[in-house]
């Protein structure tokens, strides 16, 4: 019956919708109006237990223009006709039941008073107005209820699990059955609640707690589940990930309530649940107002600009509506890609690319000639630490000598600041790269207050998705099958978003005075292990069953748990509260300076050893991991 009576609905709106909508505004008056005209002969069959007297009826017939005329005003006035059937809530009945009041008390006022027909009964005239809101109210009810139940019965409809039965949850719940060209029908709720236990919203059960996602999207059949929690922290959201272990089924989740508010319309918002979601902080925000005086009219030239960092600093730093933007880069494809990305996104910048190696002093130095930068963020750099710890010489290459090959001419320059994009591993080193980053944090320390120019470091931790990074690594190995490689089921990383690690870039520029390191308050530390599971489970996969996770033993150069900070430096913090200011002592600079100024030369002659020699005399702090290197 149910399949019937949907086919003949489609049938009927497919033939006559347009007719129908052509002729809506007549439609919707005249039924409103019959229903009045039911009402009030509803009210006379009841004030006389269904016998309407002779003279009474007259009266009836009398004055009914003068009742459809008060009761469809009343109805125009407040706005009741353009109300959409099929979405009434409570705000649209009120409308109907002060319309249906106000407009009793009008005709009463008329009858009565103005015509003085006393013997129209006062119950009549209540009874009326009751009648017509009840009516009115029931043919939208009646409406909304029919296009939901044919939405319900669609046997193509998406069975869709809502974890969290507030406001978000209802809402959304609201929205699927409201609309099916959504094609999803809410099924069951989850909620920590107890007092929402077994009760019902919108006629969908409440069958569990968060602990019982598995259980409960097995038990109802669900083809997805949905996230209603805009406010949950991570470590919820973690939990409801690993409460959802097993199922074969999507993760979506609602974003945060400030972008719901922004844009209400909640289906659309609902997406994949990502591993940025599970961050252990709240994502950090810039204070974007102060980056366009910063930036707006300025010539910016980013090192490294096809990089994963890089290139997110060009697209941040392109909004600001720079005079021109200077791609700095060696690897043409990256570039390209990059330049023909931003001149669509922002044809009103210039956007300059420039095929360059930091290493190489005259081709800087004729970049920045033709440039002329006002600011620069050094950006390039070699980062993968196994591949470093195999070709130390030219990891000291790249990020010692191309540091400061880069950090002299930007002196020379006049620009105004230099920014050194560090990382986490560059304190307390047990590798090359890091040990080299931190030579580099030193080295640009020292510049400052040598000319006009502001160096300011900036050290943050693992990013998300960036090239080379471990979350491309395991998506790729999750999509050919197995087995996901874990180096350790200890190790521990701290991690960001790119555009974090961006913002957090562009805010050091704003707040740095010269010689500062900044480093973002990450939070706790994230087992990789738990990442690849998190990462198995949002592929709808099951961690030991479709995909396995192997442990292969730590890399050469690779800690367990890396840090933010040495136990020499302190710690104060900014006006921001996630950026913190790190006070370190500088390495010994006449050491430095003699050593940076023989290594060109050097690093033609000189072994890999020779050169891991030199970085542990120079970073006290350097531990090397004992591994095997070939030259």
């Amino acid at each position: 019956m149910k399949q019937v009576a949907a086919k003949l609905f489609h049938a009927v709106a497919s033939r006559y919708g347009s007719l129908l909508l052509d002729h809506r505004s007549l439609i919707v008056i005249g039924t409103q109006l019959s229903l009045i005209l039911a009402a009030n002969v509803t009210a006379f069959l009841l004030r006389f237990d269904g016998d309407i007297p002779a003279d009474h009826r007259m009266i009836m017939l009398r004055y009914l223009p003068i009742t459809l005329l008060v009761f469809g005003a009343g109805l125009w006035a407040f706005g009741i006709q353009r109300g959409l059937w099929r979405y009434v809530g409570l705000h649209d009945l009120g409308r109907i039941l002060w319309a249906s009041l106000a407009s009793s008390a009008v005709f009463y006022g008329v009858v009565h008073l103005l015509f003085g027909v006393r013997a129209y009964p006062r119950s009549v005239i209540i009874l009326t107005g009751l009648l017509s809101a009840l009516y009115l109210a029931g043919i939208r009810l009646g409406v909304r209820w029919f296009r939901e139940w044919l939405h319900i019965i669609e046997p193509t409809a998406s069975k869709v699990l809502i974890v969290g039965a507030g406001n978000a949850g209802e809402q959304l719940a609201r929205a699927m059955l409201a609309d099916p060209e959504y094609r999803c029908r809410p099924i069951a709720f989850v909620d920590d609640d107890p007092v929402k236990r077994r009760m019902q919203i919108h006629g969908i059960p409440v069958l569990g707690t968060t602990a019982d996602v598995k259980a409960v999207a097995d038990r109802v059949g669900a083809h997805e589940i949905i996230v209603a929690i805009p406010s949950a922290a991570p470590d919820v959201r973690r939990k409801i990930l690993a409460s959802a272990e097993g199922c074969t089924v999507p993760i979506k989740i609602l974003p945060s309530m400030k972008r719901l508010l922004g844009d209400p319309v909640l289906l659309q918002q609902v997406r994949p649940m990502q591993l940025e979601d599970l961050l252990q902080r709240d994502p950090i925000q810039a204070d974007c107002r102060e980056l366009h005086p910063l930036i707006g009219g300025k010539t910016v030239l980013v090192t490294g600009a096809g990089g994963s960092i890089g290139s997110e600093l060009c697209r941040q730093i392109a909004q600001y509506q720079p005079e021109s933007l200077v791609l700095f880069e060696r690897y043409e494809n990256a570039l390209h890609a990059l330049l023909l990305e931003l001149r669509a996104a922002f044809p009103h910048v210039g956007v300059l690319p420039m095929v360059a190696d930091v290493t190489v002093p005259d081709r800087v130095a004729e970049v920045f000639r033709r440039t002329k930068p006002d600011l620069v963020f050094h950006a390039a750099a070699h980062k993968h630490v196994p591949l470093m710890e195999l070709n130390p010489k030219e990891a000291v290459r790249n990020n010692v000598i191309g540091t400061r090959v880069v950090a002299e001419e930007s002196l020379k320059s006049g620009v105004e600041r230099f920014v050194l994009i560090s990382t986490d591993k560059a304190v307390n080193p047990s590798s090359v790269m890091g040990a080299t980053k931190r030579v580099a944090e030193h080295l640009v320390r020292n510049f400052n207050g040598t000319g006009t120019t502001m160096f300011t470091v900036v050290r943050f931790g693992n990013v998300l998705g960036s090239n080379g990074s471990v979350v491309p690594l395991f998506a790729e190995q999750i999509r050919r099958g197995g087995p996901v490689t874990v180096t350790d089921p200890e190790i521990r990383r701290f991690f960001m978003t790119i555009p974090e690690a961006v913002q957090l870039v562009l805010q050091a520029s704003v707040m740095g005075q010269g010689g500062e390191v900044f480093v973002l308050d990450m939070g706790e530390q994230i087992k990789v292990a738990d990442l690849a599971r998190n990462m198995i489970v949002l592929s709808g996969l099951v961690p030991g069953r479709d995909i396995q996770i192997v442990y292969t033993g730590l890399r050469p150069g690779e800690k367990l748990y890396e840090e933010l900070y040495e136990a020499s430096e302190e710690v104060v913090p900014t006006p921001h509260p996630k950026i913190h200011r790190v006070l370190s002592h500088p390495l010994p600079s006449g050491d430095l300076e003699r050593w940076i100024m023989e290594l060109p030369e050097r690093l033609h002659h000189c072994e890999d050893d020779d050169v891991l020699q030199d970085l542990k005399k120079l970073v006290p702090t350097f531990h090397p991991m004992v591994s095997e290197r070939t030259s």
